[in-house]
């Protein structure tokens, strides 16, 4: 075939695509109108997971399986955004690794509204002025992010979907090289989880605390002797060059991210169940608290502890494990659990396709 014939080959499959995206599309508004009138949470994780793997079974290539559940995630970002106008709260500022991660969950069809703290995000989905949340719980370098974990506990928000993004850390500056930097602007986390790079590469930049990516790029300004630390969507947002790519300690540095829901969706068949509870303060309580697990052979994917604010010297333990919390033994497993602890609450149930 010729170019001027490929091309026209081209256009008539726009035409059939097109026409097929708004046939999809009008019945994704009629089930969207049912779920309204039955009063369901119109975003379903499950649903959009099946989906996901589905179009990548159907998949023959030339086009990669990312590429096309990134084409698929807008497909569905749209639809839901004719469904119900949706927002999506999330830690800011634009361009933050919060921002990205809740683009790559929700795509780019929908309203989302920075926050400037953890809290805030809950605040702003508790209150109903966003739909859904997105937050950081866990860091693969540093670990838990404590005041995600901290709120979670008096909260009546649900776990309803997670993201893992990896973390790419970049150098942004203006300078023609690394050695005209002499400011270094960065969050805490961030200079965690590159310190050994910056002490490498740059020994003499003056560091500069920040409160986000987002911010350190912000503040670099045009100066050509500053730099900041973030990823490539700050660099784009901001129009900051990246000096030097992947500059991370840890290679396989990535951020676990939740998206906090009022109601948990229905099990997939894969997913995570998260559980908070507290133990008496007695030899073989935190045994005796988790044997159920392992009676009922339920994988534990994460256990973490954190000191509870209501009372001195007591303990939360925050506990990922395989199955849907609707399972049979998953909930006869939280059941037994209770009667070894004197607080127990279910975070959420939701997919664990990350």
């Amino acid at each position: 075939m010729s170019l001027l014939e490929h091309r026209k080959a081209i256009d008539t499959l726009d035409a059939k695509i097109v026409q097929l995206l708004n046939e999809r599309t009008r019945h994704v508004l009629e089930i969207g109108a049912i779920k309204l009138k039955a009063g369901e949470e119109i975003y379903a994780p499950h649903r959009e997971r099946a989906v996901l793997e589905r179009v990548c079974k159907y998949n023959s290539g030339p086009i990669t399986n990312e590429g096309l559940q990134a084409i698929y995630r807008e497909i569905m970002s749209s639809a839901l955004a004719l469904e119900k106008p949706t927002t999506i709260a999330f830690l800011g500022p634009v361009a933050t690794y919060s921002h990205q991660a809740a683009l790559k969950r929700f795509g780019s069809s929908l309203a989302y509204a920075p926050q400037k703290t953890i809290a805030e995000v809950f605040s702003e989905v508790s209150k109903r002025r966003a739909d859904y949340g997105v937050v950081p719980i866990e860091n693969s370098t540093e670990g838990a992010v404590t005041p995600t974990l901290d709120l979670l506990v008096d909260t009546d928000l649900k776990l309803v979907a997670q993201i893992v993004l990896p973390i790419q850390h970049c150098l942004l500056s203006h300078a023609a090289s690394k050695e005209a930097i002499r400011k270094l602007y960065v969050h805490p986390q961030t200079f965690a989880q590159c310190r050994l790079w910056i002490q490498r590469h740059l020994p003499e930049a003056e560091i500069i605390e920040t409160s986000s990516n987002a911010r350190s790029t912000e503040l670099i300004g045009s100066s050509r002797t500053s730099s900041a630390i973030a990823g490539l969507l700050a660099a784009e947002t901001y129009r900051v060059p990246v000096l030097e790519h992947d500059i991370q300690d840890n290679s396989a540095n990535a951020t676990r991210f939740v998206v906090l829901g009022r109601t948990s969706p229905p099990a997939s068949g894969r997913d995570r169940t998260s559980v908070v509870f507290s133990i008496a303060d007695q030899a073989g309580a935190l045994h005796a608290a988790l044997a159920p697990f392992r009676r009922f052979r339920i994988n534990m994917t994460k256990i973490e502890s954190r000191p509870s604010k209501r009372k001195a010297w007591e303990y939360l333990f925050f506990v990922d494990c395989d199955g849907h919390s609707s399972e049979p033994k998953v909930a006869r497993a939280i059941q037994e659990l209770g009667k070894h602890c004197s607080f127990v609450k279910e975070l959420g149930s939701y997919p664990n396709g990350d």
